[in-house]
């Protein structure tokens, strides 16, 4: 009879990866949820649910990230201060105005787990409003996530 054993990767094997993702005219949904995978370490051989074998993820021009439909001036975002009453509501576009970061920052972080392996995960995104970003030394590879709006698959 053979035991089932838990997959554990080398620790060697794991090497962190860094990628630029440039957000323009992208789908915030679908350039989210290949955030998430690549945060999560599913496009991995390796791939091991409750460890953290994931890269790094830099997204550039979140200010120019695009929803469909009606969904500029109908998405709300909520935040509570915690006081009585400290309820504050704030749409896509303004929120796009105001902070371009958050927004990509929110939906990757509701596509990951809910726990203390999620938070992990989420320290190794970088999201950043215009083009430029800090991290020229990790060397990061472009890639490209193929969810641009108006083109047909």
């Amino acid at each position: 009879m053979t035991e089932n054993k838990t997959y554990l990767p080398p620790t060697n094997s794991l090497t962190r990866q860094w990628y630029v993702v440039d957000a323009s005219n992208q789908c915030l949904g679908r350039l989210a949820s290949e955030i998430a995978k690549i945060l999560r370490g599913k496009n991995k051989p390796q791939y091991t649910p409750h460890l953290d074998t994931g890269d790094f993820v830099i997204v550039v021009n979140a200010e120019k990230v695009a929803v469909t439909g009606k969904k500029r001036t109908q998405k709300i975002y909520r935040r509570h201060s915690g006081r009585p009453g400290g309820m504050k509501t704030e749409t896509f576009a303004d929120l796009q105005k105001r902070l371009p970061e958050r927004i990509i920052e929110h939906a990757v972080k509701g596509m990951l787990p809910k726990n203390r392996l999620g938070r992990q995960l989420f320290g190794k995104l970088k999201v950043y409003a215009g083009p430029a970003h800090p991290h020229q030394a990790q060397k990061p590879q472009e890639i490209k996530i193929s969810s641009i709006l108006g083109e047909q698959n």
